[in-house]
């Protein structure tokens, strides 16, 4: 008698018997597990996909209620691009559990084109038109960018990602002084108290929970933080009660997109940014998931991120990438199914469908939307720390690169009127510190890692200590190590 077929792991012991021959990422599970599974992805990645349209809403000036659609549509367009990666249709989506949303590489580009915009009402449509011709780019580039990814090794990418969250953190530190920067109480210990606590909720949340509650230590930290806000008298709940039960993100609701050049260069930058990122997650998580992402699956994989994008501003969304969070998610739980994600797109959509659900993150204040950003901010930055470290730092040319590639993208951080006396349309370029930085570490790593490569080239040297002579001791160090 043939002996009974093994249960590979607890997720296919809830399967249906006629999905247990299947890989894990293709089965189904029952409906509970199935929505329960899916709702944690969301509260996963719930944070980090409002917290770009309310950045960036926030700078062209936004309303509560239009910031409250600009948050629905965000969240309705990051349901269409998971769908897009988990279903599939034709040769677009990985058709793995990876989940989509709006990318953070764009925000400080797209805050680079609002400051440089003189009608700020033609902001959100110009930032819109470049990510759509962004998009389409990329969708026609995706077959081949897989053969440009030698391009952009550890040390590139793990720049790029780190320039990201510094650039970001500035905004937390705004968010954290209050809402209004002209108020006498910008600043105030109030707001500032506000902000610290809701930090130290997450943290403890972080250190003393498990699970789901450690998993969506953010989103609770700002329904706590809220909650502490009430009687300081800074909780805005109108947003909440002026907002309909059902709506729909009516398409090029903030006016025609519009073209233009420098916008379109800065975005078409940040595209190769987030393709880069993309196909790493997507390598990542096919390990993850036992089924190995090939040339085949990261091309339908960067279609689904690409072409996701250039729809997105047609319902008023942004650019949208892989959640990096979501894929340590899948191999926490070990519930690989790409059902279970796509079902927490359709949450996704069903949250963008109503006014109501969108609305309540405009209720929290700023300084706790501060604090929590301090700790999603800087994790972003420590991610991209985590892939330096398997950079290679040990070698002497990609120090170099590294150091100073972050050097010109902190430029617009640290001395913001660096470019003034360039035009106004490079400034859109220049000013975003992600997009300098990238062109920067692109460039050095052609320069310093292909061109004229010798044998040599590859020999490992000790990193030079401060105040150590580039003398033969140098030399004899190096040989040393070898």
């Amino acid at each position: 008698m043939a002996s009974k077929p093994q249960v590979r792991n607890a997720q296919d012991a809830g399967s249906a018997p006629e999905d247990r021959e299947k890989h894990p990422v293709d089965e189904t599970l029952p409906p509970v597990k199935m929505l329960t599974s899916g709702l944690q992805h969301v509260a996963a990645m719930y944070a980090g996909v409002v917290a770009p349209p309310l950045i960036v809403g926030a700078a062209v000036g936004l309303s509560g209620t239009e910031l409250t659609f600009l948050t629905g549509a965000s969240l309705f367009t990051a349901g269409l691009a998971t769908f897009l990666q988990t279903l599939g249709v034709w040769k677009i989506g990985a058709r793995l559990p990876f989940v989509n949303g709006v990318t953070f590489a764009g925000v400080a580009p797209m805050l680079a084109i609002v400051d440089t915009t003189d009608d700020k009402a033609d902001a959100l449509p110009v930032i819109f038109g470049a990510i759509i011709v962004a998009g389409l780019l990329g969708f026609l580039a995706a077959p081949w960018f897989s053969r440009l990814v030698r391009f952009f090794p550890p040390v590139v990418t793990g720049t790029v990602i780190t320039l990201i969250g510094v650039s970001l953190l500035p905004v937390a530190f705004g968010w954290a002084q209050g809402p209004n920067p002209q108020a006498k109480d910008y600043g105030s210990t109030t707001f500032l108290s506000l902000a610290g606590i809701t930090l130290v909720v997450v943290l403890l949340l972080r250190r003393f929970t498990r699970g789901f509650l450690k998993q969506i230590a953010v989103l609770v930290g700002l329904v706590i933080g809220t909650l502490i806000a009430i009687p300081f008298g800074v909780t805005d709940f109108s947003p909440v009660t002026e907002a309909d039960i059902v709506g729909f993100p009516s398409p090029f609701h903030f006016g025609a997109p519009q073209f233009a050049l420098a916008a379109i260069i800065s975005m078409c930058v940040v595209m190769l940014v987030s393709m880069t990122e993309s196909t790493a997650d997507m390598l990542a998580l096919g390990e993850i998931v036992e089924r190995p992402a090939d040339e085949k699956t990261i091309a339908a994989g960067l279609r689904a991120d690409t072409l996701g994008s250039a729809i997105s501003p047609l319902f008023n969304g942004f650019m949208c990438s892989a959640f990096a969070q979501n894929i340590g998610l899948v191999a926490m739980t070990r519930i690989r199914s790409r059902f279970v994600v796509a079902c927490g797109g359709g949450f996704l959509v069903l949250m963008g469908l109503s006014p109501v659900a969108a609305s309540l993150i405009s209720v929290v204040p700023r300084p706790v939307l501060g604090g929590a950003g301090v700790v999603l901010f800087g994790s972003v930055a420590a991610s991209g720390i985590q892939t330096l470290v398997k950079a290679g730092l040990e070698k002497d040319n990609n120090v170099l690169i590294v150091a100073v590639s972050l050097a010109v993208g902190i430029i617009p951080i640290t001395a913001p009127e660096f470019y003034h006396a360039f035009p106004e349309t490079a400034k859109i370029i220049l000013d975003s510190g992600i997009s300098t930085g990238c062109v920067a570490a692109v460039l050095l790593n052609v320069v310093f890692n292909h061109l004229g490569r010798r044998r040599d080239d590859d020999e490992v040297t000790a990193p030079m200590e401060p105040g150590e002579e580039i003398s033969g001791s140098r030399t004899a160090k190096a040989a040393h190590v070898h």
